[in-house]
């Protein structure tokens, strides 16, 4: 026999003598995916971090100056995932349909939100792919031969330092580059910021290769592009599909409990 629970005033929500199954599986599951929407916004919120460091550590050669919306959505939909998890976990706690219609809109809102951040991910991270060789080609011939603290030398270093990387594809690409002969490493052009450790002698000619990084830059960008675009699109299929979860738990309970506030215009009541 399936216990009904009706709610004729404004009062909180009267505890019923017994409950379907079915509402009450939704109800625990609805706490439990609470907890799991928090784990799912810090993920989304460590891609969106990803995205905008990637871009304020590398834009010398990222041409789409857009490239870090994407993390700012999927930063703002983290934020409003956590308070999802918490309204879902709160929900089946004071049992209302006003906290029940919020948490439908929220994860309206975060679909929106979430798409946003995948497609635009794709098609930046597409995007600056495809001119990434042209700019890091501009950027390494653009190395100053005879000042050491040009701008482009540093931009240079950095990226080199940070990526553990040398040259375009490679160390050789120095070569090929011509720098002046106070870069020179023994049969290898290159700036010290191909060293494996930072202060390194790399000048002598035994084993120099074997102290230099030996992959190109070009190639550990292009990597981490890779990373994040993977990343942000399974994180957005996984939090949707939680989503989706929530949305059918919070739907349970919506359509075992009919709006029952605004029966205070009943005829009974005037009889």
């Amino acid at each position: 026999m399936k216990g009904a629970c009706f709610n004729s005033s404004f009062s909180p929500p009267l505890s019923c003598a017994s409950e379907t199954w079915s509402r009450a599986f939704a109800k625990v599951f609805l706490t439990l995916l609470g907890f799991f929407l928090w784990g799912a916004a810090l993920a989304l919120l460590f891609g969106g971090a990803v995205v905008i460091l990637t871009y304020k550590n590398y834009k010398v050669v990222f041409q789409n100056s857009f490239f870090p919306l994407p993390g700012c959505l999927a930063v703002i939909a983290a934020f409003l995932l956590f308070l999802t998890g918490a309204l879902a976990m709160f929900t089946p706690v004071k049992n209302s349909r006003y906290h029940q219609g919020t948490l439908m809109y929220l994860i309206v809102v975060l679909f929106c939100l979430e798409a946003s951040s995948a497609v635009t991910t794709q098609l930046y991270s597409a995007q600056v792919a495809d001119q990434l060789k042209s700019s890091m080609d501009a950027l390494f011939h653009l190395y100053n031969r005879s000042a050491p603290n040009y701008p482009s030398n540093e931009a240079v270093d950095v990226i080199q330092q940070q990526l553990e990387c040398c040259g375009i594809y490679n160390y050789t690409d120095w070569r090929a580059l011509a720098l002046p002969t106070h870069l020179q490493m023994g049969s290898v052009f290159a700036p010290k910021s191909c060293c494996k450790k930072a202060g390194l002698d790399c000048t002598d000619n035994e084993s120099q290769q074997k102290k230099l990084f030996e992959e190109g830059c070009l190639q550990k960008l292009e990597k981490r592009l890779y990373f994040v675009r993977h990343y942000m699109n399974w994180c957005c299929v996984i939090v949707g599909c939680l989503e989706i979860l929530t949305l059918i738990s919070n739907g349970v309970l919506m359509q075992q409990q009919p709006f029952q506030d605004f029966r205070i215009l009943d005829s009974a009541a005037f009889s």
